[in-house]
């Protein structure tokens, strides 16, 4: 059993890092996107007062000047607040932000494991009564992610699936795949909080088990703790296969659509990039775009204003 579970958890690791690499870069190699072209854009120093760097006279010949703090912060309160939900829907931010808050912190859980583990390597016992600060530092992030993780999300799965079945609205746009989410994390976080509050108080034994996954040495653990090292490694194996991504595309979302400003400049990486694009061809068709011809083509041909058959 302590070699299935290594062997499982490596490949889960293995797959959701390379899987997600994969999409990544398929967004990353896409053709030019249309832009949204809305100000005020964060990044630009005058967008307090809704203004951008077109209102200056020949802003093309000028250095661009971008507060690039600004939009991190904004990303980072937008992924860990989720403030537009609170500004639309306070009921569905409710249940939504724990939910999210839980899937963030197991991650993190995960994470201190590994660096827990690595500190035990290194003869630092991580404890509560370590003599090593460090030990007692990685001791408490781990019980603080692991059980913050596991009644959060445990909280937040069970009020979206009541939020989505109650809200009208809300029902209306969610598919079965939604609320088997929902109920796999919600399985998932139960298990870890039963494995922790009835088994492993500590997480002394997780996190042994993950000093043996770094040394190679597969260490047997308890059967509550075992189910939940399966459902988290199945989860990361189902992970790629949902909507999840957006953890990802969010950014891809903000920097390169909403707001990309960047000006079309004669010989830059933009006008190569879009030459390219316009020199590949169509391949699907509807009354305002044949097939069979390439975009330049397209766009360039003169049209009378008359539908042609």
């Amino acid at each position: 059993m302590s070699v299935f579970l290594a062997v499982l958890t490596y490949f889960a690791y293995v797959f959701i890092v390379v899987m997600y690499a994969v999409k990544a870069l398929k967004i990353a190699r896409a053709p030019v996107h249309l832009r949204w072209e809305l100000y005020p854009v964060i990044h630009e120093p005058k967008s307090n007062y809704g203004s951008a760097y077109y209102e200056d006279v020949e802003q093309w010949r000028k250095n661009r000047h971008k507060t690039v703090r600004k939009g991190i912060l904004f990303l980072l309160k937008e992924n860990f607040c989720f403030s537009e939900y609170f500004k639309r829907n306070r009921g569905y931010w409710l249940v939504l932000l724990p939910w999210h808050i839980g899937f963030i912190l197991i991650v993190a859980f995960h994470i201190m494991c590994f660096f827990g583990a690595l500190v035990m390597i290194a003869d630092i016992p991580v404890s509560a009564e370590s003599t090593f600060i460090l030990g007692r530092i990685f001791y408490f992030l781990i019980l603080l992610t692991g059980v913050i993780s596991f009644v959060a999300g445990s909280f937040g799965s069970i009020g979206l699936v009541i939020k989505r079945l109650s809200d009208k609205d809300l029902k209306a746009f969610t598919t079965p795949q939604n609320y088997f989410n929902y109920l796999f994390t919600l399985v998932i976080f139960l298990s870890g909080l039963y494995a922790w509050y009835f088994v492993d108080p500590a997480f002394s034994e997780y996190r042994e088990f993950w000093k043996g996954l770094v040394t190679m040495s597969p260490v047997s653990v308890e059967p509550p703790a075992a189910a939940h090292i399966i459902l988290f490694a199945l989860f990361l194996i189902y992970l790629p296969f949902t909507r999840s991504l957006h953890y990802i595309t969010k950014f891809f979302a903000y920097l390169w659509v909403r707001w990309d400003d960047q000006p079309n400049a004669r010989g830059s990486k933009l006008e190569r990039d879009i030459k390219k694009w316009l020199k590949k061809p169509v391949s699907w068709q509807a009354p305002h775009i044949p097939s069979g011809r390439t975009w330049a083509e397209i766009v360039s041909e003169e049209t009378s204003g008359e539908e042609k058959p």
